[in-house]
């Protein structure tokens, strides 16, 4: 097994190599300014539940409604120019921030806009990314390139948010958002030196006007995505849903510090290091469609548990434990559901269905965001998390509404490819 993952990894080749170190210094910065936007706005503009989750939500809604015709139209461009653009895009955004707040300047209309412009910026390069990563990966390597990318995001959690609580202790509440913004600079420029060299994409027919509208088709009429987007979207919004809430909890009613709020979610996504890893040895001997349902159901019965969180040491080890099993499994879960979308994906339709996919996801969360921040102010942070908990409970059902199918895209939406692709994200 380990000779045959060392064969895979070297055929990734070099400009996976600058790729993948694109990807981990940007998501190292995001781990570090881990809900740097919520911690601003409960410690410097002192907002409350309602106003933390009107930022989770609207900022993002609004952002996936900008970014819906984006997909059609980075269908047909080099990726690696969006991709780049994309992160200059979020790191001036986020420059703003500490310009603003050192001139005393910093206000929650800015936070939002800010959520917005870097919403909208993500959409376009999760896109255009996951475009790059099919045309750059041989198929046999699209598991293993997926493993990686996993394996660094939970790497990057566990070390990000203890030391971005420390800076923000040490520095200010600013500073980790600083760093976010330099980590997508220098994103920018690990994709750049991946080279020129892109095949432009061909056009094959003239553009409609339906086009917008060609990702959620595509995810719609597949009998064996159709159920991986819904189980995702539900999950995934509940999940985030419930942040805001469990943010204003812990650092307002139950006293944590923001450096024990990190420790909270760090230690946890060791599990997330280890799920990933075991996500292509558990694929190859059990099946990858029994593995993603396993997981799929797994993930779905922790987050219940966040109603009970209390304070001191207990209520810690409470975040500590749930947050562990739930990654654990999402670090299982979520490498097979990329390679599955890549691979049951035409090549000419991938930036469409990613960017309906984030779209759809964005907007989901963002509802749900604010639904959340309603029913906890209504019925109390605990009441809101445990009702969170308890949907989740039934969305491993989402994967099975009928048989899974083994389709594939049709050959004659595939262009061949060729002897050796080109490396891409």
């Amino acid at each position: 097994m380990s000779r045959v993952n060392g064969r895979l990894w070297m055929k990734l080749g070099r400009r996976f190599g600058w790729l993948w170190a694109a990807y981990t210094v940007s998501t190292l910065g995001t781990w570090l300014a881990f809900d740097a936007l919520a911690l601003i706005a409960v410690l410097v503009l002192h907002a409350g539940a309602a106003q933390v989750s009107l930022l989770a939500s609207v900022g993002v809604a609004v952002g996936a409604v900008a970014a819906v015709p984006l997909g059609p139209w980075i269908e047909f461009r080099r990726k690696r120019p969006v991709m780049i653009t994309a992160d200059l895009v979020r790191g001036a955004a986020l420059l703003t921030l500490p310009a603003a707040y050192a001139f005393g300047a910093l206000g929650f209309g800015q936070l939002l806009v800010v959520s917005v412009v870097v919403a909208a910026a993500d959409i376009t390069f999760t896109a255009a990314s996951g475009a790059h990563l099919k045309a750059l990966v041989p198929p046999a390597g699209l598991l293993t390139a997926a493993g990686r990318f996993e394996s660094t995001t939970w790497t990057a959690s566990v070390l990000g948010p203890p030391l971005g609580g420390a800076l923000v202790g040490l520095l200010g509440p600013v500073t980790t958002v600083a760093a976010d913004a330099v980590s997508y600079l220098l994103s920018a420029l690990g994709i750049r030196a991946i080279g020129r060299e892109e095949t432009v994409p061909e056009r094959t027919t003239a553009p409609r006007a339906g086009e917008l509208l060609d990702g959620w088709r595509h995810l719609l009429t597949s009998r064996a995505l159709r159920p991986l987007f819904l189980n995702v979207l539900l999950n995934n919004a509940l999940i985030m849903a419930g942040s805001p809430v469990l943010a204003v909890l812990m650092l307002g009613h139950l006293g944590f510090t923001p450096w024990q709020y990190g420790l909270a979610f760090a230690v946890p996504c060791l599990g997330g290091l280890l799920g990933s890893r075991l996500a292509r040895p558990l694929a190859t001997r059990y099946g990858r469609r029994r593995v993603l349902r396993v997981s799929g159901v797994l993930r779905a019965c922790w987050p219940v548990g966040l109603a009970f969180v209390g304070p001191g040491p207990s209520g810690l080890l409470v975040v500590m434990v749930v947050e562990a099993g739930l990654i654990t499994c999402c670090g299982v879960f979520n490498p097979l559901v990329v390679t599955e979308r890549l691979e049951l994906t035409p090549n000419d339709r991938v930036a469409r269905v990613l960017a309906a996919w984030s779209v759809t996801g964005k907007a989901a969360t963002a509802a749900l965001t604010a639904l959340w921040g309603l029913i906890a102010a209504l019925a109390g942070a605990r009441t809101a998390l445990g009702l969170a908990g308890v949907l989740m409970l039934g969305t491993p059902l989402l994967l099975w509404p009928r048989p899974a199918t083994t389709e594939r895209p049709s050959p004659a939406t595939v262009p061949p490819s060729p002897a050796a692709p080109p490396p891409t994200r």
